[in-house]
């Protein structure tokens, strides 16, 4: 009889399960939700602990009760008989941004020990791959790009012992990160494993992938060392999952999953919260269409309120113009399409930011959970976006996820049913964005 495996997935954003389908991913941890989530016939649950939208030390904390909540409740289901082997993975951005290594320390002391750190960036359906230690974005090293660039977690390295060294303040020193190369992974499946149990104790190592091969390669090694009792804390980006979890193809396909539209009549929506430019040419392609129409939300309105005098009033007095813009051209049957100012307000402070980031969040979410009983479907795009939507516009305890619409483009059903595209920021071309409205639109 096969073993029955779990894989546990802390992802820091809503839209790290753009490999996989046919899984739950929750937005709650409490005894209840976590037995139910145990339950379910996938080998893959996903927890969508948002920590890409927290400061350090709020991250700390979510990350740390979320495993605390995990602890019991795995042995539990271990106990009852309900699963055999799990391993814990921390998902993060596959352009390097996020809380490394914060939230991987946390699972470490809260669910360890374990051997070595493993640390797999690659996102093959979007172009991320590393060869010899460099992370790439279609071949240009990660750091050449808008996304190095970020005010939060902008970087200086692509070559990743480097980027190791700094994102750990020095405490990590990039000649001391081992790297698994693509020759390594190709290796004979005895020889990997050897390779992965030799890691010094408590090391780093970065590893290569350029194709799928290698990671499923990857995958049936560290769970041969699972088996022998050796366990890895893996950060990684999407496409290990699938190494970890070789998955059948996926039962629905775009027009299946477009299908899931509440009934042809209703109307759509789109939410554009991501500010890289990526996202910006996507907003302008789609605006392009003369179906969809544009609200904007204008940023520096909103700050002046969010940061001063009378706020709650003068929010719900712009929330109300906005949501009247709103209902205007559902009425005439156009698409709304409700996104921020373009461009980066510059904010004193990381706090600040984060502040602002939360409120328009929020704003956004209120506005779409409002609709939402009247919509066919949602696109949100941006990870913060499409957390805050989930959790406190549409009040989610937990989605499933159905499957990709195409390459990296997750559809979740609500228990409502209530399709959602949670569309990330970094993925796509200029038409991506168009393109996944024109699929929900088709008759």
């Amino acid at each position: 009889m096969a073993q029955r495996i779990k894989v546990l997935v802390l992802d820091d954003d809503p839209t790290g399960s753009q490999t996989v389908h046919s899984c739950p991913l929750l937005l709650r941890w409490d005894p209840g939700s976590l037995r139910q989530a145990l339950l379910h016939p996938s080998p893959l649950l996903f927890l969508l602990a948002n920590t890409r939208a927290l400061d350090p030390q709020a991250a700390e904390q979510r990350v740390r009760r979320i495993c605390h909540a995990l602890k019991p409740a795995l042995a539990e289901a271990q106990a009852a008989g309900f699963m055999d082997r799990w391993l814990i993975v921390s998902r993060g951005d596959s352009t390097l941004r996020g809380h490394f290594p914060l939230e991987l320390e946390v699972i470490e002391q809260e669910l360890g020990p374990f051997a070595s750190r493993l640390l797999v960036p690659a996102f093959l359906p979007g172009g991320r791959t590393t060869k010899d230690g460099m992370h790439l974005l279609y071949g240009e090293p990660v750091h050449a790009t808008a996304f190095a660039q970020d005010r939060l977690f902008g970087f200086s390295s692509s070559f990743l012992p480097a980027w190791v060294e700094e994102k750990t303040a020095g405490q990590t020193l990039a000649a001391s990160v081992r790297q698994i190369t693509c020759s390594d992974l190709e290796a004979a499946p005895e020889a990997l494993r050897e390779r992965l149990s030799a890691l010094p104790p408590a090391s780093i190592a970065c590893v290569d992938a350029e194709r799928p091969e290698q990671l499923t390669a990857l995958g049936e090694a560290i769970w041969a060392c699972e088996r022998q009792g050796q366990r890895f804390a893996l950060q990684s980006a999407a496409s290990l999952i699938n190494g970890l979890v070789p998955l059948p193809p996926q039962p629905l396909d775009a027009s299946g999953l477009a299908g899931l539209r509440r009934g042809p009549a209703l109307p759509g929506l789109v939410l554009v919260g991501s500010h890289v430019p990526l996202a910006d040419a996507q907003l302008t392609t789609l605006l392009a269409e003369p179906a969809c129409i544009g609200i904007e939300l204008d940023v520096r309105k909103v700050a002046r309120v969010v940061f001063g005098p009378e706020r709650h009033r003068l929010l719900a007095s712009l929330e109300q113009s906005w949501r009247q813009q709103i209902e205007t051209v559902i009425s005439e049957g156009h698409t709304p399409v409700v996104f921020t100012s373009r461009g980066e307000l510059h904010c004193s402070s990381p706090a600040e930011r984060r502040e602002l980031g939360k409120e328009l969040a929020q704003l956004m979410a209120r506005l779409a959970g409002g609709l939402a009983p009247r919509l066919g479907y949602v696109i949100s795009k941006g990870g913060i976006t499409t957390h805050t939507l989930l959790e406190s516009g549409l009040k989610a305890p937990w989605v499933e996820l159905q499957g990709q619409l195409f390459a990296g483009l997750s559809l979740v059903l609500t228990p409502e049913g209530l399709p959602v595209i949670t569309f990330p920021g970094n993925l796509g071309d200029a038409s991506s964005l168009r393109q996944a409205w024109t699929l929900m639109q088709q008759p």
